[in-house]
C-alpha cells in the first residue's frame, strides 16, 4: 500500500544515528544520504526517509500518528527498544510487551524519536 514515508528532522544527524541503532536492530542497513541532505533507509518493501522540510519551516511531529516497524520476533522489538533508548529516543506509553486489539495479540514498544515522531516496533505472531 506504502511507497515511503517521511519525516521532518531539524537534527537531520541525531535522527539518522536514531533511526541507524533502530532500524539495524530490524536488519536495515544504515541511511545513506543524498546531496539534499536527504537520509534514505531502502527495504524490500519501501523506503523510509529523513530531512528538514522543504518549505523552510521548523519540522515538527504529527499529534496522533504513529510510524510502526515490523519485527519478527518481541526480542527484536525489546531490542529495538534498549537501541532506541540509547541513540536518545524517549519511552513512551506502556513498557515493551504483549497486547490485545480487534486484530489479535500484538508485541509492541512505543519511542519518540529526537525529533519527537512517535514510532513503534511490532510484532505479529502467526495466527
Amino acid at each position: 500500500m506504502f511507497s515511503h514515508v517521511m519525516l521532518g528532522a531539524n537534527d537531520v544527524e541525531a535522527s539518522k544515528a536514531f533511526y541507524d541503532a533502530t532500524l539495524g536492530e530490524l536488519g536495515v542497513k544504515p541511511g545513506r544520504s543524498d546531496d539534499k541532505g536527504r537520509v534514505m533507509y531502502l527495504h524490500p518493501t519501501g523506503v523510509f526517509l529523513l530531512g528538514r522540510p522543504i518549505d523552510g519551516e521548523p519540522a515538527c511531529h504529527a499529534n496522533g500518528g504513529t510510524i510502526g516497524f515490523a519485527a519478527s520476533s518481541p526480542e527484536v522489538v525489546d531490542a529495538w527498544h534498549k537501541a532506541g533508548v540509547q541513540a536518545g529516543g524517549t519511552p513512551i506509553e506502556d513498557a515493551p510487551g504483549w497486547r490485545s486489539n480487534a486484530v489479535g495479540k500484538l508485541y509492541l514498544a512505543y519511542l519518540r524519536d529526537p525529533a519527537g515522531n512517535k514510532v513503534c516496533a511490532m510484532h505479529r505472531p502467526a495466527a
